[in-house]
């Protein structure tokens, strides 16, 4: 297999173009997003709210339902990442932060992998956006959730399986 040519480099990923050999020998090409990996946090607060967000996502042209996320820096641990992202979108600083799950965004383009931690002992405090960012907190219960996932009104698959895993599996 030859290096990866890259196609495009961005800020925080960039495209190839990756040769690979089938099974059966034969050689082919795709092209890939390599991507340094995120973090993504279901911020549960003592009374048994969570903290989602509305962020508006420029990709998509609208606001979506989302937990908070964000991508890993080089060379960061996730866990702080996900320590960080928490307190810019949200406001909040995590007493405890375990991690839950990870799995892959879109293995067919993308190699990004998503680690899922669970921040709780939270404390208040004012988020940090960076500059662009629209992003409000916001307070549900456990079921408003789960009814949010249930009608659609949650389409962000980060935020569905984190939702759904931890329903299924706690931590």
């Amino acid at each position: 297999m030859d290096e990866p040519e890259i196609l495009l480099q961005a800020r925080r990923f960039q495209v190839v173009r990756q040769s690979y050999a089938a099974a059966d020998g034969s050689l082919h090409t795709r092209e890939v997003v390599q991507h340094p990996g995120a973090v993504t946090i279901l911020p549960l607060l003592a009374d048994g709210r969570i903290c989602l967000i509305r962020n508006f996502r420029v990709a998509v042209g609208q606001t979506l339902i989302e937990l908070p996320a964000g991508t890993l820096e080089p060379g960061e641990d996730p866990a702080e990442t996900a320590r960080r992202e928490l307190q810019e979108e949200t406001g909040f600083t995590a007493g405890s932060i375990t991690r839950l799950c990870e799995f892959f965004m879109s293995p067919g383009i993308l190699c990004e992998r998503m680690v899922v931690f669970l921040a709780t002992d939270l404390t208040p405090g004012h988020p940090r956006l960076e500059s662009g960012e629209q992003i409000e907190p916001w307070l549900v219960t456990w079921d408003e959730a789960l009814q949010l996932v249930r009608t659609g009104q949650i389409e962000d698959a980060k935020t569905m399986t984190a939702l759904l895993w931890y329903e299924r599996f706690g931590s």
